[in-house]
């Protein structure tokens, strides 16, 4: 064989292979989402039993929602303190009992989007109420005080955190909507991407929410 024809022959070969990647990368997210929407519609029917008060289908939900619930209280306290008190489980256990108490007349989810929004809201008002408590401690003793130096530096970390958070709540009151993609995207660490599929909504939408909301909060911490 001629090295001309050996060169169009290792072309063709070349094309054929990134053809059957691009075919098998085509499937691999065909599946992947027909598993996630599989197991969406799965936690909404379980949501829908929890709501009619079937008391064994607490546990179920517990079971579906953990590793989800465990993802984003893991994306929360990567932006917190190493030497923060809180983990990952205590954060989703806590979480979990807010959202889905033991005793009956727990709040009724539609869908599995509404619930996970809530979890995320949930994880933030849990950390933000542990943030009030340490500021309130080193202000106001409780502990033995850390270093003036370092006690300071540590109340001001938390009190940015307390100013975020008044922020994103005066956001949500003038549009939840953005409010939400704030607390997926920016306290969850889900992408923006995957906000959008989480609410429900459009990329382009989100995109602009996001874009939207961040001027918003900027005004609102520099008042």
């Amino acid at each position: 064989m001629c090295a001309k024809d050996k060169a169009a022959t290792q072309k063709k070969t070349s094309g054929c292979s990134k053809l059957r990647l691009r075919f098998e990368l085509r499937e691999w997210a065909r599946v992947v989402v027909r598993r996630y929407n599989v197991a969406m519609r799965d936690v909404t029917e379980i949501l829908n039993s929890v709501n009619d008060g079937d008391s064994s289908a607490r546990e179920e939900l517990f079971d579906r929602v953990y590793d989800d619930l465990r993802r984003i209280a893991r994306n929360k306290l990567r932006s917190e303190r190493n030497d923060h008190t809180l983990q990952a489980t205590d954060l989703v256990n806590q979480c979990y009992l807010r959202l889905v108490p033991a005793s009956e007349g727990s709040p009724s989810w539609a869908s599995s989007r509404y619930f996970f929004a809530a979890a995320a809201h949930a994880m933030r008002r849990i950390l933000i109420d542990y943030a009030r408590a340490r500021v309130a401690q080193m202000r106001g003793g409780g502990q033995k005080p850390l270093p003036l130096q370092e006690d300071e530096a540590l109340a001001r970390e938390y009190e940015q955190q307390i100013d975020l958070d008044e922020a994103l709540s005066e956001l949500a009151r003038i549009d939840a909507r953005k409010s939400q993609v704030v607390e997926l995207h920016h306290f969850c660490g889900f992408s923006l991407a995957e906000t959008a599929e989480r609410l429900g909504l459009s990329s382009r939408t989100v995109v602009d929410d996001w874009d939207k909301a961040r001027r918003v909060l900027k005004r609102l911490l520099s008042r």
